[in-house]
């Protein structure tokens, strides 16, 4: 896999790259050339983040993972690239069934579907709406304790939703018609 290493807020060692070689060195088995792949490594706070992208052939995975501890973060991250990529095979051999040439002979088959409960539709919610701005929004989402809230904007009446991001900041979407 070749890599490349990007530091936001911090520089990167040698170690934490040889480490993040090492670690994701073991995804290779999957592959039968050599994979592009992109790492982030960001620190905000208190808080260590690693960003990998791995470009496949008619695919992207990726994963992103925030701990105290970057090499916790790296571990994580790589788990949750494993788990995509086994996924990622079972939906090859299903499309090519009995198709020889997908080569991911070392990846362990996820759990059938009919292992799993599909979700289901368990709630139905109506509630009026009434014309606020987006600061009053904001307030009575954090009064409920929501990650989101949906209003009307008092201004011109188009439906909308606030929502609070990974960052603590706040995010609102509104509709294209």
């Amino acid at each position: 896999m070749i890599l490349k290493f990007t530091g936001k807020n911090m520089e990167i060692t040698d170690a934490l790259r040889d480490v993040t070689e090492k670690k994701l060195g073991k995804l290779d088995k999957y592959f039968q050339q050599n994979i592009e792949g992109n790492v982030t490594f960001s620190s905000e706070k208190n808080r260590k983040i690693i960003e990998v992208t791995i470009n496949l052939p008619g695919t992207i995975i990726r994963a992103e993972e925030a701990t105290d501890d970057m090499y916790a973060s790296i571990d994580k991250s790589v788990d949750v690239l494993e788990r995509q990529i086994r996924k990622y095979k079972t939906k090859l051999q299903k499309r090519f069934k009995n198709n020889e040439t997908i080569r991911f002979e070392n990846v362990v088959p996820l759990q059938s579907e009919d292992d799993f409960e599909k979700p289901k539709l368990v709630k139905k919610k109506k509630f009026g709406l009434k014309p606020m701005s987006s600061e009053e929004a904001i307030l009575q989402m954090e009064l409920l304790g929501h990650n989101f809230f949906v209003f009307m904007d008092g201004n011109n009446e188009d439906v909308k939703v606030v929502y609070k991001r990974k960052d603590g900041n706040y995010g609102i979407i509104e509709p294209e018609i």
